[in-house]
């Protein structure tokens, strides 16, 4: 039996996305801006988005200059930060909610580096699988990146249209978890509708690594789902997530379920 301790690690996604390749099913990834719009609110949404049809749960921290980001998680960012929230914060928010499917942290450097140099230390223990580093691309910080890859957390890259060959070789190499595909170039946001270059950059990465490709950027409808279940492993939806708490965590609930029904055709 595996202990606690190995199920809140990085092997936690591995064993998700296996579970979901052996049923046929898609993964859905869903964003929540920690502390947004309230504490209690994200928190709740936090503890019943595995209900609601998720798989895999990404946990942004909040930060002042969200420059991957639309105007939709800059705002939730900004208010959350007035919300007093922290890296911290957050953890502490994962491990209070305690949610079942597996949980991302969804950050930029600086938060990470300003927690301190036992920072990742303290995000296994609130029970997070994998991190993802918006601003940290391959090669760009070898120390930094090989403190995270050997945490023991899964490392999940990101891969865009505009990406070579050669490094989407090299970038998924040393990734973990799943590779989160760009659907777009540009920021974060809710779109009419689906990149035509989708199904060729899915499978560009498809031909260089066995991880799970996972679709983001701009997914924002069941629509959007139907489309992409038939290209990748998974989607991961964020701004209109994030636009739906803003009316309520109920709202953002429903969304959750109308995209699960969507994956699952």
């Amino acid at each position: 039996m595996e202990s606690a301790s190995a199920t809140t690690s990085s092997s936690a996604l591995s064993l998700q996305f296996a579970g979901l390749r052996a049923a046929g099913r898609r993964a859905l990834v869903t964003y929540v801006t920690a502390g947004y719009p309230t504490l209690a609110e994200s928190r709740e949404l936090i503890s019943q988005l595995t209900d609601a049809g998720a798989d895999v749960i990404e946990i942004g921290v909040p930060f002042s200059d969200p420059m991957a980001d639309g105007p939709t998680i800059q705002v939730s960012s900004q208010r959350a930060l007035e919300n007093g929230m922290t890296l911290d914060g957050a953890l502490t928010l994962v491990a209070e909610a305690a949610p079942r499917a597996p949980t991302v942290l969804f950050t930029y450097l600086n938060p990470l580096l300003a927690a301190g140099p036992d920072v990742l230390g303290r995000v296994k223990a609130a029970g997070v699988s994998g991190i993802l580093v918006t601003d940290l691309p391959l090669g760009a910080d070898p120390a930094r990146e090989a403190w995270i890859s050997g945490s023991g957390l899964a490392f999940v890259r990101l891969v865009a249209p505009t990406t070579p060959q050669d490094r989407v070789a090299a970038i998924t190499k040393h990734g973990g978890g799943f590779v989160y595909v760009i659907s777009r170039l540009g920021v974060t946001g809710v779109r009419g509708d689906v990149s035509s270059s989708v199904g060729e950059t899915v499978q560009r990465v498809r031909r260089v690594t066995d991880l799970p490709i996972c679709v983001g950027f701009g997914v924002s409808t069941a629509q959007h789902a139907r489309e992409l279940r038939e290209v990748a492993d998974g989607i991961v939806v964020g701004s209109a997530l994030v636009e739906a708490a803003g009316r309520g965590v109920g709202e953002a609930l429903s969304l959750t379920a109308e995209l699960r029904e969507a994956l699952d055709g």
